[in-house]
């Protein structure tokens, strides 16, 4: 379980919610409490670098934000982040600096790193990316099992209850994944790893390795 937990995913210096999630152990602890993290952060935040906008919205001053993308609260959008065309953010949303939320892009309940990069046609919802992960054009996560029953992770050794009805996907720091991946629900990505393009991951998937397919992982040499 040890490789499932926060401190082996990501480096938390490269995110506004590191006390978030130094609270909990494992990442997807971190979901249902988001929420209310931004909605408490957001009244601390420095406001000559952070504009409140509407209800519970905070928008770091020198964010590029499109005039035809949708913003709804509770969300902080960082510092040099750029949201682009006909972005559609939920709610419940962490936008780390640097980071880049793309056309037709739609984010609910989630944590992007500083640096993160959703650029094309991207579904991200009740997950958490680590610091400069990517995710390739029409890459998604699927966050709701088509049975409706609770989320589940599968890693080698067992199965790991994760006790939540909506989760998408844990993406460590520098995870690349390939155009028109599918990530399902519970998927758990170590650091460092790639996903080949038009990949169905499922479960957790080691760190510093490459993903062909289901059951073909080579280790980074």
């Amino acid at each position: 379980m040890e490789k499932l937990t926060v401190k082996e995913l990501f480096n938390l210096n490269e995110t506004i919610a590191k006390d978030l999630l130094n609270s909990v152990t494992y990442p997807w602890e971190a979901l249902p409490k988001i929420s209310a993290f931004i909605v408490e952060l957001g009244e601390t935040l420095d406001e000559e670098k952070y504009e409140k906008r509407d209800k519970d919205i905070w928008i770091a001053k020198n964010a590029t934000i499109a005039p035809t993308a949708y913003i709804h609260g509770p969300a902080i959008i960082g510092e040099n982040a750029e949201v682009r065309h006909c972005a559609f953010i939920r709610g419940n949303a962490i936008v780390g600096e640097g980071a880049v939320v793309g056309n037709s892009t739609e984010l609910k309940n989630v944590i992007l790193f500083n640096k993160v990069q959703v650029p094309h046609y991207n579904y991200v919802g009740d997950s958490i990316l680590g610091y400069k992960s990517h995710m390739g054009a029409g890459s998604i996560t699927s966050n709701v099992k088509s049975d409706k029953t609770l989320v589940t992770i599968r890693t080698e050794e067992n199965i790991v209850e994760t006790g939540l009805k909506k989760f998408g996907a844990i993406l460590g720091d520098e995870v690349e994944v390939g155009c028109g991946s599918v990530l399902n629900p519970g998927t758990v990505v170590g650091s460092h790893t790639n996903i080949y393009p038009l990949s169905m991951v499922r479960g957790y998937v080691p760190a510093k390795s490459i993903y062909k397919k289901q059951g073909e992982i080579a280790e980074k040499q």
